[in-house]
């Protein structure tokens, strides 16, 4: 029983309690040697006799220590103290997606596009060292008041490529995310992350969630069997761009999504282009997977401990209508063969840090320190400094000294292991103006020198208001609030009527297109065509229809006749006076 003063490692002393949950419990310390506040993950003492509990308690740990990106809880320290395991994370102080999703219903488009590019951001780090989450959901993600995400509970994170020390067919997480394959059995992959973060996407959107049943083998059947909803006939408005990153995410054959989380994050980078808005309705390339419905669904409730949010373990077993006597016999054998292995790679994972601790050493503290004299300390301990020098904005350490490290001090490693150094920029962080009245593109430049993310978008004016050309009207930030690279602004700007006129009938030369381009700040592309019934420079086609908005910096593309003058043979000599055109 963890309370209240009480201190962990003699280090990290409980202040309260944070959260509870189906492997862990969750608290807010205080690290006593590094002076900050601290979230402290200890297994429930129910599990921490369970071998099988410990490992994946251990495993979450190995594996959410060796990422480090803004949109992921980063984990400081791993430990055992009197039988209980413990994980120290980063704390974060917001709110749960969910909690937000709860008090606003549902998202703008744009609002939604920042938050999901950073959760595959995040995801990306993860997915570049092949671990899964599996369990991505509104309440596993965090949002700062600044807008910043941050992905937490890495806790059933797994290597793809290491041994897995348990094989079940067990299906964990929330079964409204489930993606078909952990539903049907057939285990996890990275492409289920991504079906998870096609689900939030749709929610985050519409406020709602597209399936729902009486029980969770009724909702996992309908992530198996039902299409989803399309998303356009519940928001006629959202562009076609943002509805086809949906469809591609939650297909139910994992060939048809996104490959891993990098490839769908350079996809909601630029859905919103003024070009992709209206682009054509997405056609799956693989089938979608036909389950078999013979196979027969069923569901473990997880025992429900002492909790607030309330999770159900969901297992889907498939089972053959031929299995023999002869088949379960080769079963147990190998069975068999694979525990004995799991006992010995086990032993391996235990026996060897516990041989091998004594020649560790403990990481020093050089937070504060300049970055030579933090080498200098560093390297007389026998360790190595990274070349991977990390910047970072900190208000409370001047520029050009050090954060902190990676690993944490206090940490123990062998001798020459290498040290990443987090580096102060200083108070990096801008002041935000009254931007009103403003040109956008100078505003956007400015901006964005300082490494923060701007977004556009256009509003209607009221009433008799007049507003010029890209002029800023209104602003998601107030003015006198702090901004740190990283974080985003919305400005909005007077929506415009500048439209495309009828370049076909409105007697356009090419000279008159590529002016009206230069003037309006857009991109043409000239195309020249064939065609012996029309003269040459005659446009015959136009990529923006009459009528069609103009927004600056887009392209567009039109279609002129261009054809080649007849060319007489007459033994090489030209019968023409002045110039001639072939």
């Amino acid at each position: 029983m963890i309370t209240k003063g009480q201190k962990i490692s003699d280090r990290y002393q409980i202040i309260k309690s944070i959260g509870e949950g189906g492997m862990a419990n969750v608290y807010l310390a205080y690290d006593t040697i590094l002076d900050r506040n601290v979230a402290v993950k200890v297994l429930r003492g129910d599990l921490a006799s369970d071998e099988k509990f410990v490992r994946r308690f251990q495993r979450e740990a190995l594996s959410a220590s060796s990422l480090y990106n803004q949109n992921i809880v980063e984990v400081y320290d791993v430990g055992e103290d009197s039988g209980q395991y413990y994980i120290v994370m980063e704390y974060i102080d917001g709110k749960h997606l969910k909690t937000l999703l709860k008090k606003r219903g549902k998202l703008t488009v744009p609002e939604t596009i920042d938050i999901m590019s950073q959760i595959a951001s995040g995801l990306s780090v993860a997915h570049d060292q092949y671990l899964i989450h599996r369990d991505i959901k509104p309440q596993n993600i965090m949002i700062l008041e600044n807008g910043l995400v941050k992905i937490t509970d890495f806790g059933i994170a797994m290597a793809m490529n290491s041994t897995q020390l348990t094989q079940t067919n067990s299906v964990m997480g929330s079964v409204h995310y489930l993606p078909p394959e952990q539903a049907s059995g057939k285990g996890s992959s990275l492409q289920s992350d991504i079906y998870s973060m096609g689900i939030l996407m749709y929610e985050l959107l519409t406020g709602k969630l597209p399936y729902h049943g009486d029980n969770a083998v009724e909702i996992a059947l309908k992530h198996l069997k039902e299409p989803l909803p399309s998303i356009r006939e519940e928001l006629p408005t959202i562009p076609q761009s943002v509805e086809n990153i949906i469809i591609r995410a939650t297909a139910k054959n994992p060939k048809n999504r996104y490959a891993d989380a990098k490839e769908m994050l350079e996809d909601l980078k630029t859905c919103l282009d003024e070009d992709r808005i209206n682009e054509e309705k997405i056609t799956l390339k693989y089938p979608e997977n036909d389950y078999d419905e013979t196979k027969m669904l069923k569901v473990i409730k997880e025992k429900k401990p002492e909790k607030k949010e309330k999770k159900e373990e969901v297992v889907i077993k498939n089972v053959s209508k031929n299995e023999n006597s002869k088949q379960n016999k080769f079963l147990i054998i190998l069975a068999s063969i694979f525990t004995g292995l799991v006992l010995v790679i086990t032993s391996l994972v235990v026996l060897i840090p516990v041989m091998t601790s004594k020649s560790q050493i403990a990481i020093p503290d050089v937070t504060n320190k300049s970055l030579k004299e933090a080498t200098k300390i560093i390297q007389k301990k026998g360790f190595t400094i990274s070349e991977e020098q990390v910047e970072q904005a900190s208000e409370t350490v001047k520029e050009g000294y050090v954060i902190r490290t990676n690993p944490v001090a206090g940490t123990k490693r062998k001798k020459g292991y290498e040290v990443i150094l987090y580096v102060s920029l200083g108070d990096a962080k801008i002041t935000v103006e009254n931007y009103t009245g403003k040109d956008f593109l100078e505003v956007k430049g400015a901006l964005e020198s300082q490494k923060i993310k701007v977004l556009r978008e256009e509003q209607e004016l009221e009433g008799d208001d007049t507003a010029k050309e890209n002029e800023i009207i209104g602003q998601s930030v107030e003015v006198g609030e702090k901004l740190a690279a990283g974080d985003t602004i919305t400005l909005y700007v007077a929506e415009s009527n500048k439209k495309y006129p009828d370049f076909i009938t409105g007697n356009f030369t090419e000279a008159n297109i590529r002016a009206f381009a230069a003037e309006n700040n857009l991109t043409v592309n000239v195309i020249y065509v064939e065609d012996s019934t029309k003269e040459n420079g005659t446009v015959v086609s136009q990529s923006k229809p009459e009528g069609y908005k103009i927004i600056e910096g887009s392209s567009f593309d039109v279609k002129i006749v261009k054809n080649n003058e007849p060319n007489d043979d007459n033994g090489g000599e030209d019968d023409c006076e002045g110039d001639c055109f072939y």
